[in-house]
């Protein structure tokens, strides 16, 4: 029984960053309120046991939206080296530790982040660096630091002024690889390699949270903005300069999410409204084929086995085929609010609620 937790553990602090994992470790990152500290947690994957607990930063809390954290940035690793983002007051501060011991092995601080609400952006891998968005409403960014030692590989000064939440999205498209970046107001592709633009769309809107993905059928890019209007958009993405006019196949405003990202599962598109209704979009079209009402979500939906698995802000998970009609497979509970999303690794799903942090599936052998 998937709902059966093969161990769960309280976890100190409050954060809303998802778990990741790496061999027997899963690590997440929590804010210590009281203290004022940042902390990488890594856990024992079988058993559950926190093995040890990093400050990665000590420093003034930031001002925060009620449904953020001081550690909503989910960590990445290599295995050689986990990295974490964190906003400590102003300081946007990015560090690598060891993922044996937890020992801090740089740690810089590449710009500042403004805006009222917090912050959640996290480090994405690629190549031999870590990347980072720091679009705020103020001196705004987009960075590639070396992972071995922190240094800066390229830069992209941003102008607009439009805060992000959301993650880049790197992969190869239309013949190239490609890193999506929602952000600065717009949405634009750049080159992984050297931070060079290549294409870009307009808006929709002013701000974004969930993050691009890919329909590789239909071989379109799929991005939703947030604040103050939201806009699923469907961008076909061989184009360069100003495509605002001309690669836009598709867009709808019913079903576009504000926080979690969509996903895409064979021909179809996912997406969770910010009035916790589900659509289910024929990607390459914009047709809806269903909507059904899964309550207010913050985490990202995930898909497992050709299964779409939602997560609502109560813990209600809602298991779905994707199809032309709605069919829900399943439905358990995790028996305590969730804004984080899982994570999947060898048949076991790792969910972080407000308290805990649970292991469900099969016990690995």
């Amino acid at each position: 029984d998937p709902a059966e937790a093969i161990w769960k553990t309280e976890l100190p602090g409050k954060g809303h960053a998802s778990p990741i994992v790496w061999g027997d470790r899963v690590f997440t990152v929590t804010g210590i309120a009281a203290t004022k500290q940042r902390v990488l947690l890594c856990v024992d994957r079988t058993s559950g046991k926190i093995l040890w607990r990093e400050t990665v930063v000590q420093g003034p809390l930031e001002k925060l939206h009620k449904e953020n954290s001081y550690a909503s940035g989910t960590p990445a690793t290599d295995g050689e080296r986990v990295y974490v983002v964190f906003r400590v007051g102003d300081d946007i501060v990015i560090a690598a530790h060891d993922p044996v011991d937890g020992r801090q092995l740089w740690r810089v601080q590449p710009g500042t982040h403004t805006g009222e609400w917090g912050f959640s952006n996290e480090p994405v891998l690629f190549s031999d660096k870590v990347i980072v968005d720091g679009d705020s409403k103020g001196d705004s960014f987009l960075i590639a630091l070396d992972r071995t030692n922190g240094n800066t590989l390229w830069r992209v000064n941003r102008t607009q002024k439009g805060i992000s939440y959301s993650a880049p999205l790197i992969r190869e498209l239309a013949g190239r690889t490609q890193l999506i970046q929602c952000g600065d107001r717009c949405v634009t592709s750049f080159d992984p390699q050297t931070g060079k633009p290549r294409w870009t769309v307009d808006g929709p809107s002013q701000e974004f949270v969930g993050t691009p993905v890919y329909s590789e059928k239909a071989g379109l890019v799929l991005i939703s903005s947030s604040w103050p209007k939201r806009h699923l958009l469907a961008i076909r993405p061989d184009g360069s300069g100003n495509v605002t006019e001309t690669h836009v196949v598709w867009r709808d405003d019913k079903g576009a999410p504000y926080v979690p990202s969509m996903i895409v599962a064979g021909e179809f598109l996912l997406a969770v409204n910010n009035s916790g209704i589900a659509f289910c979009y024929e990607a390459a079209t914009g047709e809806v084929y269903w909507r059904e009402r899964l309550g207010k979500h913050h985490a990202s939906p995930v898909l497992i086995d050709g299964l779409v698995y939602f997560i609502n802000d109560d813990g209600q998970i809602n298991v779905i085929r994707p199809n032309a009609k709605f069919e829900r497979v399943a439905q358990y509970d995790l028996g305590e609010p969730c804004y984080a999303s899982p994570a999947i690794s060898d048949g076991q799903v790792f969910l972080r609620g407000f308290e805990h942090l649970f292991c469900i599936g099969r016990q690995v052998r």
